[in-house]
C-alpha cells in the first residue's frame, strides 16, 4: 500500500468545510433540527407506543388514548423531520458545491502554470467534477448525526435515570463506544485507504483523458493494445482500493448492530439483577428496551455516516491541497503604470524550477528595444519557453531581474502586463464558442465590427466566410475540423484585437508546412512592423525576418 503524508488532520479539515458552509448556515439550520425531532420522534414513537399497548394491557397506569396520540404525533414527527432534513441539507449542500467549482477555477487560474507543472489535466479535472461532488456527502449527510450523536444519548440515559440508574451504566459505555470510539478509530484506520481510492480514479481519470485526446496517434502508431493495458492496470488499482474501502465499510457498519443486541441483553441483565433485588419495574424495563433500540438505531448511522467520510475527507484534502497552493508570484500591493513598453531588459537573469537544482536561465542578460523583431535560437528543451514564462511573470528570478523600460517587472500589476505583452504559443486552444467569441477572447468588449477586422487582418476572414453561419459557427462542432494554421490564425487574430505593445512568440510555426510558415510571418511582417517582437524558434526559416538574432546554450544568452 502506498504511503500518504497527511497535510491536514481531521480536525482541521472539519473545522474548513463548517467555514465554507457559513452561506448555507440557515439551509443547514433547518436540515438539522428536523434530523433531532425526526430521531426523537422516533425514540418516542417506540417509548409512547410501548406505554399505550402496556396500558391497554392492564399493565400500567395512565391514558392509553393519550399515548395512542402521543405516538401518532411522533410518527408524523418522524415523515416530516425526514422530509424536511433531506429537502433543506441538499438545497444547502448544492449551493455550496456550486461556489466551489468556482472557487477552484479561481485557485488554479491564481497559482496557474507552476501548479499545473507536477498535476495532471485529468487529476484535477477529477477534483473539480469528482472530489468536489463527494463533498456533498458532508453537507448533506454528515452535520445532522454531529448534532444527534450527542442529543439522543442524553436523552435516553435521562429517561434511563428516570427508571433506575443501573440502566445509566448498562448504556454509558455501549454509547461512548459507538458514538465515540468506533467513529474515530474508523475514520484513523481508513484514511489512507480513501485517499488512496481517491487518487488511483484520478490517476484512471488522466489515462483515459490522455487517450482520448490523442486517439489519433493512438491509431496512426498502433499502440491501442499499449494504452488498453495501461487502462486496465490502473483500472485494477482502483478496483483494488475500492475493494479494500469496501471491506473497511463493512467491518465498521457491522460493529454497531453488534453492540445495538448486546445493550438489549445487558439491560434485561440488568432488569433480571433488579429483580432479584425487588427493584425492577416491568413498565421500565420494557420503555428502556425499545427506546434505547431505537436510539441506538439513529445514533449508530453516524458510524455509517463516517464509512463515508474516507473518501469524503480525502477528496477534501485534495482540494485543500489545490486552494493553499501559494502562486509562484505575488501581484504587486502598490503597482506602478509602466505604460508604453520602451524596450525590455534581462539583467543578470538566473533561474531555476522550484524543487529543482538545474539552472535553465544562468546570468543571462540582453536588451530589446521598441520596435525590434527579434529571434531565439536554441536547441529544444534548453530553456527559451521558461524565458518568455519569466517574461510573462508567471514566475520569479532567483537572480537578476527583469526590466520593462526602467520599471521592474514585479512592479507591473498582473492586468496591465497581459494587456501589454500578447503571446501566441506553438497550438492555439478553442474554446467550445463560436469563432467571434474565440477571437474576442482577448478583448471581450470588442464589436463585430472590429472582430472581423482583426480576423481580415491575420488572413482568415476569407475562410470564416464560407462556413455555414460564418462567425457564428461553433468550435464544439469545427475545432477538430481547422488545420493549424488556421488556428494560429485565429490566435493572431485575438493578438490583433488586443494591439498590445509586445509580441511574444513560442514555436509559433512548429505545426506549419513551409507555405503557411511563410504566409503567417508576412501577415505579421505586413501588420505589425512597427511592433515589438521576439520569437522562440529552433527553425531558421521561421526566424528569416527578424533584425537580430540571440542564441541559448547552456542557460547563457549569446
Amino acid at each position: 500500500m502506498k504511503k500518504y503524508s497527511f497535510q491536514y488532520s481531521i480536525p482541521e479539515m472539519t473545522r474548513h468545510l463548517f467555514a465554507l458552509a457559513r452561506p448555507i448556515r440557515k439551509y443547514l439550520t433547518i436540515s438539522t433540527l428536523a434530523s433531532i425531532f425526526g430521531n426523537l420522534g422516533h425514540m418516542g414513537l417506540m417509548g409512547f407506543g410501548a406505554m399505550w399497548i402496556l396500558i391497554s394491557a392492564g399493565a400500567a397506569q395512565g391514558s392509553a388514548t393519550l399515548y395512542a396520540l402521543l405516538a401518532i404525533l411522533s410518527a408524523l414527527t418522524i415523515a416530516l423531520g425526514r422530509y424536511l432534513e433531506g429537502v433543506y441539507s441538499h438545497i444547502g449542500a448544492y449551493g455550496v458545491l456550486a461556489s466551489l467549482r468556482i472557487h477552484l477555477f479561481e485557485c488554479l487560474d491564481r497559482a496557474a502554470p507552476a501548479l499545473m507543472v507536477d498535476r495532471k489535466t485529468g487529476d484535477l479535472i477529477n477534483i473539480a467534477v469528482s472530489d468536489i461532488e463527494t463533498l456533498e456527502f458532508f453537507f448533506a449527510h454528515m452535520i445532522g448525526p454531529l448534532f444527534t450523536v450527542f442529543i439522543l444519548p442524553i436523552t435516553t440515559l435521562l429517561i434511563a435515570g428516570h427508571f433506575h440508574p443501573l440502566y445509566v451504566l448498562v448504556l454509558l459505555p455501549v454509547f461512548i463506544l459507538i458514538s465515540i470510539v468506533i467513529p474515530l478509530l474508523a475514520l484513523k484506520a481508513g484514511r489512507r485507504i480513501g485517499m488512496e481510492n481517491r487518487e488511483n480514479l484520478g490517476e484512471l481519470k488522466s489515462v483515459i483523458l490522455e487517450s482520448v485526446y490523442g486517439i489519433r496517434d493512438i491509431q496512426i502508431f498502433g499502440i491501442g493494445a499499449k494504452k488498453t493495458r495501461q487502462m486496465l492496470h490502473q483500472n485494477d488499482a482502483v478496483n483494488h482500493s475500492a475493494h479494500r474501502l469496501t471491506i473497511h465499510k463493512q467491518i465498521v457498519s457491522s460493529l454497531p448492530t453488534f453492540f445495538v443486541y448486546l445493550v438489549r441483553i445487558l439491560i434485561l441483565l440488568a432488569a433480571s439483577y433488579l429483580t432479584g433485588k425487588h427493584l425492577n419495574d416491568p413498565v421500565g424495563t420494557t420503555v428502556i428496551s425499545l427506546v434505547a433500540t431505537a436510539s441506538f438505531s439513529s445514533t449508530f448511522s453516524l458510524t455509517a455516516v463516517v464509512t463515508n467520510l474516507l473518501e469524503t475527507y480525502a477528496a477534501a484534502e485534495r482540494f485543500f491541497i489545490i486552494e493553499d497552493t501559494r502562486p509562484a508570484v505575488k501581484e504587486a500591493e502598490h503597482p506602478e503604470t509602466v505604460g508604453p513598453i520602451a524596450d525590455i531588459t534581462f539583467d543578470a537573469v538566473t533561474f531555476r524550477y522550484p524543487g529543482t537544482q538545474k539552472e535553465i536561465l544562468s546570468q543571462a542578460s540582453f536588451r530589446i528595444r521598441k520596435g525590434e523583431h527579434v529571434g531565439l535560437l536554441g536547441e529544444s528543451g534548453i530553456g527559451k519557453s521558461t524565458l518568455l514564462r519569466l517574461l510573462l511573470h508567471f514566475y520569479e528570478p532567483d537572480q537578476g531581474q527583469i526590466l520593462l523600460g526602467r520599471t521592474p517587472l514585479p512592479k507591473v500589476s498582473m492586468k496591465e502586463l497581459h494587456q501589454r505583452i500578447a503571446m501566441l504559443e506553438q497550438e492555439t486552444y478553442l474554446f467550445d464558442a463560436s469563432i467571434a467569441e474565440n477571437i474576442a477572447l482577448s478583448r471581450p468588449e470588442a464589436s463585430q465590427q472590429e472582430i472581423e477586422e482583426a480576423a481580415r487582418r491575420a488572413g482568415i476572414a476569407d475562410f470564416i466566410r464560407t462556413l455555414p453561419e460564418g462567425y457564428e459557427t461553433q468550435m464544439g462542432q469545427m475545432g477538430s475540423r481547422l488545420s493549424g494554421g488556421e488556428r494560429q490564425r485565429i490566435g493572431l487574430a485575438r493578438i490583433f484585437l488586443m494591439d498590445p505593445d509586445v509580441v511574444v512568440m513560442d514555436e509559433p510555426t512548429s505545426a506549419l508546412d513551409v507555405l503557411h510558415e511563410q504566409e503567417l510571418l508576412r501577415t505579421l511582417r505586413r501588420e505589425y512592423s512597427d511592433k515589438t517582437i521576439l520569437i522562440i524558434s529552433h527553425r531558421m526559416s521561421t526566424l528569416q525576418d527578424c533584425g537580430r538574432l540571440l542564441h541559448m546554450e547552456k542557460g547563457v544568452i549569446h
